[in-house]
């Protein structure tokens, strides 16, 4: 790799498409406190933030490079007092714009700017169905309470809204009441995405991860009200992701390496994945170098993308195509080495860890209390305020 961040080989990969959904993470800051949580575990030291203008210039190569949706999260991307002004001007660039919110901080005030500055969609994220052990896993008593004042608001003032939770051996037992809460608040789509165990949720696997059991009980549940949906037209969509962990074979990580995806970190790295930074990679700054040149041309984009790179077994795999090798943070994170094939699949040397992991799931006895949250003392002092 050269100085600046390309690859030996500077011609551009024909297969190459350009990068379709722009992810701008525009802040690690946030009221919450989540055991799960995606954001870095050195997320407190990262305190730099690209300036409005810094954005703008991002959102304008992307959508000239063929971007057309764009995402705006964090973090909690309600404490950039700059997001109406990045709204609009996303709007005006021509992407379908999002909001990922936790919803603390939201407003009537705050969906009218929005609404003036374009914005065509909103995702809020809940962590249960009731209020103690919502305020338990987020670490704000009030929060949920907001969730639902803001969730209904959002309904009211006419925009499509996906509710979002991430379910855990904490949470996906009350499966049906977080889905008969989704119907009482008129949501269009419904999220529900067992944890997937990067950042603050594999520091926390231990206490995160749910027995199969619990996953085949949800599995059923879900199939019961999706039977009710299709008689009844309640619910535009229920989407229902399983752990990687108790499959044999990968999901195809993000559509390929550099594929579709692209984010963007709050001081400005690019990355194939939002949990990329982890790896042993250099990735590139958009401070240093043109979108253009980091999707086409930069080491860390150009990585893992194809086959070539590819060890044994996933080179001579006849399922490459689909699973892409699976995810290499997640190799990186239980085999040390990117390289290595995903270890969900059951081909993987290391398959192994995956079934420890399943069988530590079935014995452990971690309660909430015991996890480790971005800010520890005051979790643990609303838990027992609520127990």
């Amino acid at each position: 790799m050269n100085r600046s961040g390309s690859s030996s080989v500077t011609e551009r990969k024909p297969a190459v498409n350009p990068p379709l959904w722009l992810l701008a993470e525009l802040t690690y800051r946030c009221p919450l406190q989540c055991p799960y949580c995606s954001n870095p575990l050195d997320f407190a030291q990262q305190d730099k933030e690209l300036t409005t203008e810094q954005w703008i210039e991002v959102f304008r190569q992307a959508r000239a490079m063929g971007s057309v949706q764009i995402g705006f999260s964090g973090g909690e991307p309600l404490v950039r007092k700059d997001l109406p002004e990045l709204i609009a001007a996303a709007r005006n660039l021509g992407f379908y714009t999002n909001l990922i919110t936790s919803g603390i901080g939201l407003t009537e005030k705050k969906l009218d700017s929005f609404a003036e500055a374009g914005l065509d969609h909103i995702q809020i994220s809940f962590q249960a169905s009731d209020e103690t052990l919502n305020a338990a896993l987020a670490g704000s008593e009030k929060a949920f309470r907001q969730k639902l004042e803001m969730a209904r608001a959002v309904k009211a003032h006419g925009y499509p809204m996906v509710l979002n939770f991430v379910l855990h051996r904490h949470n996906i037992d009350q499966i049906d009441r977080i889905i008969e809460l989704c119907i009482e608040l008129e949501a269009d789509d419904v999220e529900l995405a067992t944890c997937q165990f990067y950042g603050w949720a594999q520091l926390n696997r231990e206490g995160l991860l749910p027995t199969r059991e619990q996953i085949e009980r949800a599995e059923q549940v879900v199939k019961q009200y999706r039977q009710r949906m299709a008689e009844s037209g309640s619910l535009t969509n229920l989407l229902f992701v399983t752990p990687d962990y108790y499959e044999e074979r990968p999901k195809g990580c993000m559509g390929g390496w550099g594929a579709i995806f692209l984010s963007v970190t709050p001081e400005g790295t690019a990355l194939p994945c939002h949990s990329a930074r982890q790896l042993p990679v250099q990735f590139p700054s958009v401070l240093e170098h043109s979108l253009q040149h980091i999707w086409y041309e930069s080491f860390g984009f150009n990585r893992y993308r194809g086959f070539d790179w590819m060890p044994e077994p996933c080179r001579s795999c006849d399922e490459k195509e689909k699973d892409f090798g699976g995810c290499r943070c997640q190799a990186f994170m239980l085999t040390g080495n990117a390289d290595n094939a995903d270890p969900v699949c059951a081909k993987s040397p290391h398959h192994g860890k995956i079934l420890a992991a399943r069988e530590e799931a079935n014995c452990t006895q971690m309660q909430i209390s015991q996890l480790q949250f971005r800010n520890r003392v005051n979790s643990q002092l609303i838990f027992k305020a609520n127990a």
